[in-house]
């Protein structure tokens, strides 16, 4: 508690997040961003400024800037962006950098530009070398290569997170930065080819139990360990930190605990009660062979995760039964 204490004290921002600060929710349609906007409502948060992709193009400057200039927001909270598991990554690496560090690069400005009081980044954990060593401490960051198959990505991540560092020293705004490790949950992209591997996961074999198939493939060995995160846990963790922290590092959220894919795989088939046969295809590349955050940072500052995997998978397989959709 001691160490809470001391950084709550040394903080040089004084903030004030309160029901009726303007509140900007950049990318609110995606798995983050739908899941943020349901909290805060809930919470009796009453001015969220929001806006689609069709309403607005955050590639484009230009209506960034009159967007901001309409809505003036308080707080940003920068979830935008585009997505992808990694064959979305390799097939189209120019556009994941490119739209990317756009939407970073204009919302960043244009929040300075106009007086945002805080903004939040969202990173991700695939910012970290291929072979950093595990758990994947904050201060691991640039210390090797980074997994080719989601290169671009990280990287456009790692500008964001360096562009909102080098913001806060030169105009002295409270601009912070949050890496969350691998997430799933309501309304993230199940698309069989373009999503990530829990979604991936939890779309196939919801479908071959109601298409009653023989069997179901899983890309790679299945060897792999990956963290998984509920959205709601991070977004539990996002208010937090919009709240309290206030420091120019950034800081890892995740769970602090790990699954190979094939026990993952395993843990899905039995939810989803499917009989059929389970297939690793190693043709597919594996990427990187473990990737688990070093939590004891966020934790000692106060939070931690809740929603055990298992229940956090019924849930995301409950929401897509509400769905009903193959």
């Amino acid at each position: 508690m001691k160490a809470v204490f001391l950084i709550l004290l040394f903080s040089q921002f004084v903030l004030s997040f309160d029901k009726e600060s303007r509140i900007y929710v950049a990318g609110h349609t995606g798995l983050v961003g739908s899941a943020l906007m349901r909290r805060l409502k809930s919470e009796g948060y009453v001015n969220l400024i929001t806006a689609t992709s069709k309403e607005l193009d955050l590639r484009d400057q230009s209506k960034v800037e009159k967007f901001f200039k309409k809505y003036k927001p308080e707080y940003v909270f920068l979830a935008a962006a585009k997505v992808g598991g990694i064959k979305a990554n390799l097939d189209n690496p120019a556009q994941f950098f490119y739209d990317n560090i756009m939407i970073s690069t204009n919302i960043i400005h244009t929040s300075y530009l106009f007086g945002v009081k805080k903004l939040l980044f969202l990173g991700s954990s695939c910012i970290y070398p291929k072979f950093a060593e595990q758990p994947i401490k904050e201060e691991y960051l640039l210390s090797g290569k980074l997994e080719p198959t989601n290169e671009s990505y990280a990287l456009a991540k790692i500008c964001g997170l360096k562009l909102c560092q080098a913001y806060r020293k030169q105009y002295g705004v409270n601009f912070i930065s949050c890496m969350p490790t691998n997430l799933y949950g309501p309304n993230d992209n199940f698309h069989p080819d373009n999503s990530h591997v829990m979604a991936s996961l939890i779309k196939k074999f919801y479908v071959a139990k109601k298409l009653d198939l023989l069997e179901v493939v899983v890309w790679g060995s299945g060897s792999p360990k990956r963290e998984f995160l509920h959205v709601d846990d991070l977004v539990e963790a996002l208010i937090f930190l919009m709240d309290k922290y206030n420091d120019s590092e950034t800081i890892n959220v995740g769970t602090g605990n790990d699954i190979s894919i094939e026990s993952l795989a395993l843990l899905i088939k039995d939810l989803v009660d499917y009989k059929g046969k389970l297939v690793f295809d190693s043709s597919y590349p594996d990427g990187t062979p473990r990737k688990i955050l070093d939590v004891s940072k966020i934790i000692n500052f106060g939070w931690a995760s809740k929603i055990k995997l298992r229940d956090g998978v019924l849930n995301t397989l409950k929401w897509i039964e509400s769905k009903d959709e193959i």
